[in-house]
This record gives C-alpha cells, sequence and structure tokens, in this order.
C-alpha cells in the first residue's frame, strides 16, 4: 500500500540536509510518496543533492520555522505558516497518512493538540512514547515527556494506547504492560502509582503489575507506563548511560597497544551491538492520542533517523492505531 507521508524538512538540529536525505531513502525503500514541507529555496537545492529518478518526492512550501528555543505554547497563534502546523494540518485535511518531524517536540505536542489534529475523543491527555531497543527486545515507555504531572486515569488510558501501539504497530502478541514503580510487589509505589495499578488493572488488557527500573532493558515487559516527568527522567538516564559506556569502553580500548589490536579485532561486534542500542535505528516514537499519525524523532537525527522514522509512521498508519484507540476508549 502507497502512503503519503508528510516530512518537517525544517525539523532536525541541522536541517534541511538529514531531514531531506531521510525523506529520499524512505522512499526509495519504501515506495511512499513523501512531501517534504519547509522553505522551498531550502529544500529544493538538497533535493537536487541526490538521485531521486522514480521516486515520489513533492514540495510543499512553508515560510516559517519553529526553532528549538521557541515557546511551545506561543508557536500555534505566532507561527501558523510554520513547516511543523502546515505539515499536521495536510495529515488533518486528508492529503497526507501521517506526520514525521525531528523538531521542537513541545511545538510538536502544543500544535498537534490544541491547534490541528487534536485529541481522539475520549483521550484526557495525550501520550510521547519512547521506544527503546536492546538486542530483541523492544520496549514501548510512555509518557516521556508530555504530561509532566499526571493523573492515575490518565495513566490507565496511557496503559491502553500503549499496548494498542505495541500490538498494532510493533507487532508483539498479548503485550506485557507494567507499571514503573521502586518495587515490583502489589501495593509499591507513591500515591499515584497505587491507585493507577487498580485501574489498569481492570483493563483488557495483559497488565503484569509494577516493574522497576532495572528490570527495563531484560524483557520483564514489552510496555511500561509512567507519569512523564518520571517517563523522561527514565529515557534521558539510559540515553546518558549508554552514551558514557561507549566512551568508557573506547577509552580503555585506547589505553595500550595490545587492547587496541583487541578493539580493532572486535570492531564488527562493537558495530553490531551499537547498531541494536542505537536510538536511530528506531528513528522516532509515536505521540499517542492525537487523531493523526505523528512521529517525533531526536533534533540530532542523521537520515537515517529520519528514514526509520518514516517507517516507523507506515507502521502506526497500516497498523490503524488511531482507530484502534478510538474503538478502545469507547
Amino acid at each position: 500500500m502507497k502512503l503519503r507521508i508528510v516530512v518537517d524538512a525544517m525539523g532536525s538540529d541541522h536541517c534541511p540536509s538529514p531531514d531531506v536525505a531521510g525523506a529520499v531513502l524512505a522512499a526509495r525503500e519504501y515506495g511512499d510518496t513523501i512531501l517534504l514541507v519547509g522553505e522551498e529555496s531550502q529544500v529544493r537545492p538538497e533535493i537536487d543533492k541526490h538521485d531521486i529518478r522514480g521516486l515520489s518526492l513533492e514540495i510543499v512550501h512553508a515560510r516559517d520555522v519553529i526553532k528549538m528555543m521557541d515557546k511551545p505554547s506561543q508557536v500555534g497563534k505566532e507561527k501558523p505558516e510554520s513547516s511543523m502546523y502546515i505539515g499536521m494540518r495536510l495529515v488533518q485535511d486528508g492529503l497526507a497518512d501521517a506526520f514525521v518531524t525531528a523538531g521542537n517536540t513541545g511545538a510538536a505536542l502544543s500544535i498537534a493538540t490544541l491547534y490541528a489534529l487534536r485529541r481522539i475523543p475520549g483521550v484526557r491527555r495525550p501520550a510521547l512514547t519512547g521506544i527503546i531497543r536492546t538486542g530483541d527486545v523492544a520496549l514501548t515507555l510512555l509518557d516521556v515527556g508530555a504530561n509532566a504531572d499526571s493523573k492515575p486515569d490518565w495513566i490507565a488510558q496511557f496503559a491502553l494506547m500503549g499496548e494498542i501501539y505495541a500490538r498494532l504497530s510493533l507487532k508483539i502478541q498479548r503485550p506485557r504492560v507494567g507499571l514503573l514503580s521502586n518495587g515490583e510487589e502489589e501495593g509499591k509505589g507513591n500515591e499515584l502509582v497505587r491507585t493507577a495499578a487498580e485501574l489498569v488493572r481492570a483493563l483488557p488488557i495483559n497488565f503484569v503489575g509494577n516493574v522497576e527500573p532495572k528490570d527495563l532493558l531484560s524483557g520483564g515487559a514489552d510496555v511500561v507506563v509512567t507519569d512523564g516527568f518520571v517517563g523522561n527522567i527514565t529515557l534521558k538516564t539510559l540515553e546518558a548511560a549508554t552514551r558514557t559506556m561507549g566512551d568508557l569502553i573506547r577509552a580503555e580500548i585506547t589505553r595500550s597497544p595490545l587492547t587496541a589490536l583487541g578493539g580493532i579485532l572486535a570492531r564488527p561486534a562493537f558495530r553490531r551491538v551499537y547498531k541494536q542500542v542505537d536510538p536511530f535505528e528506531i528513528g522516532g516514537a509515536p505521540l499517542l492520542g492525537i487523531n493523526g499519525v505523528v512521529i517525533i524523532g531526536h533534533g540530532r537525527s542523521n537520515q537515517i533517523a529520519i528514514k526509520n522514522a518514516v517507517g516507523q509512521a507506515r507502521k502506526a498508519v497500516l497498523g490503524k492505531v488511531v482507530d484502534a484507540i478510538a474503538s478502545g476508549l469507547r
């Protein structure tokens, strides 16, 4: 099935080069039509750097750019001609199937929620999702930043939306859903966790109880739910720990000629391991609860990340995740 997917050409930290290059890779790999939304005078020269014969690429001009320092609460009103706003409106108007950006996360949340796509009826708050992969284990963590302060019924909805996404988009049969807590025993956690656990337990999902941070990457659950404050800190801590471990390994390998030689011999293995934990191999993660598929990637995304973010968008569209969430909340 050929889709029409919007890529925010002005999203990443080094836009539009990686955004355009990733869009070209996506068009080539998936065969979809990619709509590049951005300042045409900047986007077209980037497209001209690539061989696009046989590919379906379109430019949609947007004169404004949302920058990382822009305040999310203001961009909807102040920059209605931004690439982010116009891109989401294309999805809202049925002219595209999904929207992908590596831009300002807060701005994407604000525009999607308040101005363009808006929430699915019945959704109390949207949830920003993080997909964390280690080897064959893919963990869906939510909320990772959309709601710093959450209520128990919001957490229950996050659990339902995360289960639907993992099942329909990531193709995990009967995903195991857990609540992030300071202990796996029933009754552990603060008041929010304890109250939310009662609500999640009543849902028609495979709830496995509390999950401790040490078990996040061991495959104990497929979906882990928490509030946006804890989720954001957890995600950033995992990313920082991965980078630090990589830096320490490189430093120790180069400490002596003997270990340097061993490092050269082990380089293929290191590359395989890195690929298994590289967030760019995921590309981006969905903003769940919005009435349309919105995938948000890292600001430092490269062309591989953008291409893979488009891949995540197509999975969500083909899995009919938005319709399933709407049905699940009725």
